[in-house]
């Protein structure tokens, strides 16, 4: 049976077409027709895909397990989301395997449930650098090669520090793997940053936030990432972690292909984040002394808070969707087109 679902604006992937009808049968996109209008909906776009949740409202990913997971699936297809990757943050080497255990079950769960898709599991840390935000300074260790090889098929993705000795072969060993390798809390030189993506990692992780700036004698982190001319930089769209003027600043230079929109939200509720404890302060997750610990954003308003600092309204969409898609090599969502899945967000006039 074909469902057709209509919109007065479509984004495909040469951008927003419309009105238009997308014909979907069996979960995949069959078709999509120009249509006389008005649409069923005003918008229509890929599902968001999201890199970095480490909880969302009451659950902690890192503590989640059996109804857990069910209340995490609604949570998050109530913001648009329709793939993401659990997040665990650092913490003890021995402290992993259980909570990847529990992600790969939620992965495998084979009950009929509608439910939004478990990319994988991104482990940002233990393997940081000199910006370790609300990351636990004592848990974080050098790199170890062995474990990272060892690690289960379901991680997706890394973020390690890019002034690790042994960040380069680290980059190197993952992408080999098939494993999304980021840069993140790292006080790195220029030089460093570029080794690391010339060896294998392909973006920054939350761009601006754990890691050196913008400065005129020495170029820090963020602007490596800026300039390089494939590097991917996800960002915190929450005008809390990012100034709106800097969200417009960073799309400009990313262009419609590198930037990345995520949430890193946290179980603010729930008041932990893996071993760190942070209550909303502010608008934002904090450590007591202040320091941003994740956030309580969601995609929607993520893309919301983009398009309202500046970045055009295709952009931001294609940072939530199509961009985080190809990182982590799924082609066959992401985008509105024949024979992708049909992942499908509808959005008012107001996103």
């Amino acid at each position: 049976m074909t469902t057709i679902i209509t919109a007065d604006l479509v984004l495909t992937g040469e951008g927003l077409t419309g009105p238009a009808a997308v014909r979907v049968a069996d979960g995949i996109i069959t078709g999509v027709d120009p249509f006389d209008g008005p649409g069923d909906h005003h918008l229509l776009s890929p599902g968001f895909v999201d890199l970095q949740v480490n909880g969302c409202d009451d659950v902690d990913v890192a503590n989640a397990d059996g109804a857990d997971w069910d209340r995490l699936d609604a949570l998050v297809l109530a913001q648009g989301t329709t793939t993401w990757c659990p997040t665990l943050v650092t913490q003890r080497l021995d402290r992993f395997d259980a909570a990847l255990e529990r992600i790969q079950r939620a992965m495998t769960r084979s009950d009929a449930a509608v439910r939004p898709t478990i990319a994988g599991a991104h482990l940002e840390g233990p393997f940081l650098g000199g910006a370790p935000g609300a990351h636990r300074t004592e848990l974080i260790i050098p790199i170890d090669l062995d474990w990272l090889a060892n690690l289960p098929t379901h991680v997706a993705m890394v973020t390690l520090g890019a002034e690790q000795p042994d960040a380069a072969r680290a980059a190197a060993l993952l992408r080999d793997r098939g494993v999304l390798v980021s840069i993140g809390h790292t006080s790195a030189t220029h030089e460093q940053v570029e080794d690391v993506l010339d060896a294998g990692a392909s973006m920054v992780t939350h761009l601006f936030n754990g890691m050196t700036g913008l400065h005129h004698r020495t170029p820090g982190v963020a602007a490596s990432a800026l300039t390089h001319p494939t590097a991917a930089a996800s960002i915190i769209a929450d005008s809390v972690h990012v100034h709106p003027r800097m969200i417009d600043l960073a799309f400009r230079l990313l262009g419609d292909d590198r930037g990345v929109l995520v949430t890193d939200a946290v179980g603010w509720r729930a008041g932990t984040v893996g071993p760190v404890r942070m209550e909303l302060r502010d608008g934002a997750p904090r450590l007591a002394d202040g320091t941003l610990a994740g956030s309580a954003l969601t995609m929607d308003t993520a893309v919301r808070v983009a398009v309202a600092a500046g970045v055009p309204l295709t952009r931001a969409l294609r940072a939530a969707t199509a961009n985080p898609s190809r990182l982590l090599g799924l082609a066959d969502r992401g985008i509105i087109a024949v024979g992708a899945r049909a992942d499908l967000v509808a959005l008012d006039a107001d996103l």
